[in-house]
């Protein structure tokens, strides 16, 4: 009895994060085409890596660990890329910068890509990149049924200038933002497929993250400032982590330090001016490390939705009838190996 033929699909995937890239590669490798429509500039999500002239800050994503095997297998196919981070032995402050915990023994290694943290998502990007199969600075504003084919779809996306574009033929559409931006694109094209209403209840905060550079501390006889710890927990109502980004392994060694603020102080202050934040978060690492020297330079980044507070409790949404998916990190959690789980659980799915 013969068996019916494998039908290949192709696949929009909206977002270039971990969790869109990992299901962009995998339905690949299952022999399905895929468009991948970022609207920033470039790959990771929050595994984000900005430039500036005194070296490079993570400023989202601090570091991943591994605890399910598809990720470690994931992760050998870029060998020597990922190192491990001696932010193991995190302290855990109060809200004057003392330490209150002697840092445990490791119960597993903390990875950071090198030279960056979206170089992870970039090298599993780059046989997608070279293909074509990228689309940078491009948001995607509405997705409706194919005009020439109303089995499938096209999405109605917007680029820089106004240039305006609609792309067509494909026969699912994964979504792979946040929880909000997926159930708004979806209302905006007045779509609900099945199971999609499960997305207002997935809570997620927003976070501020402060970057400062000491170019200074890198003169002979000066080689850090402030304390010996290279990451910490703080207790401080407006700091959550504080780390020392020279001290990763692949960095620039200029003295430099990203700090994320508390979910609850980044809610309360969420639409503020980036200025005045700034101020804000300089006083308060100022208070908790100690560290009172002016910095070579200084920048601020929100995040509209970076740590999940409440997931949607499983790994993906499907409509297999509609051809429409959603996946992130939010699904379960927020570290990245559960973006990284969403994004393959999700293409396991539809492929």
């Amino acid at each position: 009895m013969a068996t019916a033929e494998k039908r290949f699909k192709h696949f929009a995937i909206v977002g270039a994060g971990i969790a869109g890239i990992t299901c962009a590669r995998t339905l690949t490798q299952a022999g399905h085409t895929v468009t991948v429509f970022e609207k920033t500039l470039g790959l990771g999500g929050r595994m984000a890596t900005r430039s500036t002239p005194y070296g490079s800050f993570d400023n989202g994503t601090q570091y991943f660990t591994v605890r399910d095997p598809r990720f470690a297998l994931a992760i050998e196919t870029v060998p020597g890329l990922c190192k491990p981070w001696s932010a193991n032995a995190v302290r855990v402050l109060d809200a004057h910068g003392r330490v209150t915990e002697a840092p445990l023994p490791a119960r597993e290694a903390h990875w950071v890509p090198a030279p960056g943290m979206n170089e992870l998502v970039r090298q599993w990007a780059r046989p997608l990149v070279a293909a074509g199969q990228v689309i940078l600075k491009t948001r995607v504003a509405r997705i409706e049924p194919d005009a020439l084919n109303a089995k499938r779809w096209q999405l109605h996306t917007e680029a820089p200038g106004d240039v305006r574009h609609v792309y067509g033929g494909f026969d699912g559409v994964i979504l792979a933002l946040p929880a909000p931006q997926s159930l708004e694109l979806l209302q905006t094209s007045g779509l609900s497929p099945k199971g999609m209403a499960k997305l207002a209840a997935v809570d997620i905060a927003p976070c501020w993250t402060l970057m400062l550079a000491y170019p200074n501390a890198s003169q002979p006889g000066l080689t850090t400032l402030g304390p010996q710890w290279n990451a910490a927990r703080s207790t401080h109502h407006r700091i959550a982590w504080l780390a020392r980004e020279s001290s990763k392994p692949g960095r620039e060694p200029v003295e430099r330090w990203t700090v994320q603020a508390s979910a609850a102080w980044s809610r309360e202050h969420v639409q503020d001016e980036p200025t005045r934040v700034e101020a804000k978060l300089i006083k308060a690492f100022s208070e908790v490390t100690g560290i009172r020297a002016t910095p070579a330079h200084t920048a601020v980044h929100r995040w509209r939705y970076a740590q999940t507070r409440k997931p949607l409790g499983q790994t993906h949404l499907w409509d297999a009838k509609a051809g429409i998916g959603a996946c992130g990190d939010w699904c379960i959690g927020h570290r990245v190996e559960d973006g990284f789980v969403s994004g393959l659980e999700l293409a396991l799915a539809a492929g």
